[in-house]
């Protein structure tokens, strides 16, 4: 059964229509990959020799049993932002006589062989063989060994459990930063020393070999949790109950004074209001307006304003990343019948162009008690603004036509990377560092108010040449337009 499931996904993986792209990024997270493996690898190797000089007295075995707690923390924290549940399309494979509990299992089981689960071991394994090498008692040392990969397991499935009770709140990511925070602030400031409580745990399965028995009842409990939420929805019909709530219409009528894109407008207003993915975009709205105050109070970024022109530019245009780089990928649910309307393409565009627009617009005002800290910034914020609106717009809506990833806006918000390709990563080039080069090169050269004009003529020039801009864009999207559709309902 399994290498039916194995040959399925390898079939799923080469006939997809995103499958160029796929492999390109695969390959790309796969040199990301080996980096990080060799980092660990050089850890695991200079980690004896390194605590032993700077601590001569104490044994290294000791000190590394002493911050297992915050690797463990730090772990949890990592896992639930950046790893995912193994994928498989169950639905095909629900009406066929295929037994629910091989397909839990198969998915558990992948998610055994997560690379989270092996980066660890590139540095365990050699810091191991190094104290035995040293003369620590063997089996001591390889029960010490499996303690730590039975942990790492442990955190694969705790991690999963985690987002299966998170999923369902608002801002998905609060509980772990919250369990997580008060965790370490306990231990921080001495109220219960969960790095001693740790430290000893791990010592005594490494003095008491048997005692590994806990850490093993730990991982069947979580594996038998994780198998039991993930059998209670795999149901044909478990997506089809709807929650009932009260609905909150808000008057739009405001958007009718944009005339034609009027219902454009709307539509995406209600679809940014009413989903978990697009909602996450308004809340990260409240981390780009205060993004200055983690920089600007400082005096070591005051004596730096060519950096300036970046914060100005993330501040004013976080809604205008966040929303603009999954162009038109937010419609692809329902693309095929967007499309198969008698609608004007151009408009379609210019209604997410304007929602971009009045967004930089309002949160270069709420932004503009940023003078606080000095004119310079309050000018640069401004010039950014002006920026955004005249060329990260048509940027960022050009880079939309080569979306091909599916969302559904139905999953949770926070750190979701459905949808995520290519272009995703790429486009930060253009958007934020080819403004902040520009305004730094002129900044150097002649001198910052040049530099800010230099910054804002690029904004107004993309403001006097929008129509054009944006029927270029419009023909790439008519010319892209039946690949999104097949691209969209290959990802179903």
């Amino acid at each position: 059964m399994i290498r039916n499931f194995l040959s399925l996904e390898w079939k799923s993986f080469f006939r997809s229509a995103s499958f160029g792209k796929g492999l390109a990024i695969k390959i790309l997270m796969g040199f990301l990959a080996l980096y990080f493996l060799l980092m660990f690898l050089g850890m695991g190797v200079v980690l004896y020799p390194g605590l032993k000089k700077m601590f001569p007295d104490k044994d290294p075995l000791t000190i590394v049993n002493s911050f297992l707690f915050y690797w463990i923390i730090g772990d949890l924290v990592f896992r639930f932002f950046f790893q995912k549940l193994p994928v498989i399309v169950v639905k095909p494979l629900l009406i066929l006589p295929v037994k629910r509990k091989n397909i839990v299992n198969y998915v558990l089981g992948k998610s055994v062989t997560s690379f989270f689960n092996f980066l660890p071991l590139f540095a365990i394994i050699p810091f191991g063989a190094t104290l035995i090498v040293k003369g620590y008692p063997v089996v001591s040392v390889l029960t010490w060994i499996l303690t730590l990969i039975l942990v790492t397991l442990i955190i694969n499935f705790l991690n999963f459990i985690i987002e299966s009770f998170s999923t369902e709140i608002e801002l998905s990511f609060l509980p772990i930063i919250g369990v997580a925070g008060g965790l370490f602030a306990l231990n921080y400031f001495n109220v219960i020393s969960f790095s001693q409580i740790f430290a000893n745990g791990f010592n005594a399965i490494y003095n008491t070999p048997v005692f590994i028995i806990i850490p093993v009842l730990i991982l069947v409990g979580f594996y038998v949790i994780n198998f039991r939420l993930l059998r209670k929805k795999l149901f044909l019909d478990s997506g089809l109950k709807e929650k009932v709530k009260e609905i909150q219409v808000s008057n739009l009528d405001w958007t009718k004074n944009f005339g034609a894109i009027a219902p454009f407008m709307q539509l995406d207003l209600k679809l940014i209001w009413r989903n978990k993915r697009t909602k996450s975009s308004v809340w990260m709205v409240l981390i780009g307006l205060l993004y200055g105050l983690f920089f600007y109070p400082q005096p070591t970024y005051q004596g730096m304003p060519w950096f300036f022109a970046f914060i100005g530019i993330f501040s004013t245009g976080i809604f205008l990343i966040n929303f603009g780089q999954f162009i038109p990928a937010w419609d692809s649910g329902y693309y095929k019948l967007l499309m198969s309307q008698n609608i004007k393409y151009e408009q379609y565009l210019q209604s997410k162009f304007t929602l971009m627009a009045l967004s930089v617009v309002i949160l270069f005002v709420l932004g503009i008690p940023y003078v606080f800290f000095g004119w310079k910034i309050l000018l640069t914020h401004f010039v950014a603004a002006i920026y955004n609106v005249g060329v990260n717009t048509h940027v960022i809506l050009y880079g939309g036509s080569f979306n091909r990833k599916k969302i559904d806006l139905s999953q949770k918000a926070a750190f979701n990377y459905q949808g995520t390709g290519a272009v995703q990563w790429l486009i930060g080039i253009p958007l934020l560092l080819i403004p902040m080069g520009i305004f730094a090169l002129f900044y150097f050269l002649i001198g910052f108010e040049i530099a800010c004009l230099v910054l804002g003529i690029l904004g107004v020039l993309g403001i006097v040449f929008h129509q054009k801009l944006m029927k270029g864009i419009t023909a790439k999207y008519l010319q892209s337009k039946y690949k999104m559709i097949e691209a969209f309902n290959q990802n179903n």
